[in-house]
């Protein structure tokens, strides 16, 4: 059991990552954490935006996407490898 927690938080600290100076994590890991589609998790943080302000919630530019992506070693079988648009980066709520 204890294992399993360890490869768990493993695989949660691989997806934080640093974007202006501030951890973060994609909101494409965040759905596929919480098993929703990236689309649905966007839309209901839309429907419930005063719970995400910008200081919480921000889309990356294409810059720092490209920048993630250049880190990501096995980018062509993650999900969101052809998105529509940029990402949307969660912080730690303050």
């Amino acid at each position: 059991m204890r294992k399993n927690k360890i490869t768990k938080l493993e695989n949660i600290q691989g997806k934080i990552h640093s974007v202006r100076d501030m951890h973060v994590m994609l909101d494409s890991d965040l759905a596929e954490l919480y098993g929703v589609e990236i689309k649905s998790l966007n839309e209901q943080v839309k429907r419930n935006i005063e719970r995400f302000p910008e200081k919480f919630r921000f889309q990356l530019t294409r810059n720092e996407y490209d920048s993630l992506r250049s880190h990501f070693a096995t980018l062509e079988n993650k999900r969101g490898k052809h998105r529509k648009y940029l990402p949307y980066v969660f912080t730690e709520q303050i």
